[in-house]
């Protein structure tokens, strides 16, 4: 299928592991010319090896002047940016009894923030341009509440609103903005929502798995290869009229009507 992103500017924050750095695999096989960004410069050397062509920025996108930074550096090196792809940041995961108001706070800044902070100078511009896509990365546990992620969740729930909002307010100005939601997906994130599994429920880090996985229909977690190939259509042409909406990719865990 022809998705029509040669040439097109694509930024991905969180780009250099995990569903991010899959984003990035898969808009530089459709011929884009893609940003990365981290907070460390070792792991966007380590990305930019399996990246021919692409190019990175190391950012505390927590921070929002850096994050605004960040646009304008990127805009001045490669161009305006056509795509923004938001990975970046993840709350901790934890047992209830371990929250406190500063957990609350971390998570916020750590999801929430960390993606405010680059959509607002973005989105603007691309208003400006007259057009522009945006696709977040945001988690199932905005939806369906978990009791080792409820600060992440929250912050997540929260990006779904965004999304939805923006969306609405920018769409007649020429920009699109949509969220997908993963569920379980094999990355270095799932370690430390199995450790916190364990801890809560008093098992193994093997039995924190195989709860995990016998909750899943499917029967196994996503492959970040699946949940990039999602973001490129949704970032595509092909999905000019797909605004607004929250994507669930989750293996059927929690079937629902909206």
């Amino acid at each position: 299928m022809e998705l029509g992103l040669e040439g097109r500017i694509v930024l991905i924050t969180g780009g250099s592991k995990g569903i991010g750095l899959a984003c990035a695999l898969g808009f530089a096989a459709e011929g884009a010319r893609v940003v990365i960004c981290s907070r460390g410069q070792a792991n966007i050397d380590a990305a930019l090896r399996e990246l021919p062509g692409a190019v990175g920025f190391a950012a505390d996108l927590t921070d929002a002047a850096a994050a605004a930074a960040l646009v304008a550096r990127v805009e001045e090196a490669v161009g305006p940016v056509d795509v923004l792809v938001n990975s970046a940041g993840a709350a901790r995961r934890a047992p209830v009894d371990e929250l406190t108001p500063a957990a609350w706070r971390a998570a916020m800044d750590a999801k929430y923030f960390s993606y405010i902070h680059v959509i607002d100078p973005v989105i603007k511009r691309m208003a400006a341009r007259g057009a522009g896509v945006i696709v977040n990365v945001i988690g199932n546990g905005g939806k369906v509440p978990n009791p080792i992620h409820i600060a992440g969740g929250a912050a997540n729930a929260a990006l779904m609103l965004a999304t939805a909002g923006l969306a609405g307010a920018y769409a007649g100005r020429g920009v699109r903005v949509v969220g997908v939601n993963p569920a379980g997906t094999e990355t270095a994130r799932i370690a430390e929502g199995l450790q916190a599994a364990a801890r809560a429920g008093g098992v193994s880090l093997e039995a924190a798995r195989g709860q995990m996985l016998a909750g899943i229909p499917i029967g196994r977690l996503a492959r970040p290869g699946e949940i990039a190939d999602l973001v490129v259509f949704l970032a595509s042409a092909r999905a000019g009229y797909i605004s607004g909406v929250n994507v669930t990719v989750d293996g059927a865990t929690a079937p629902m009507v909206l």
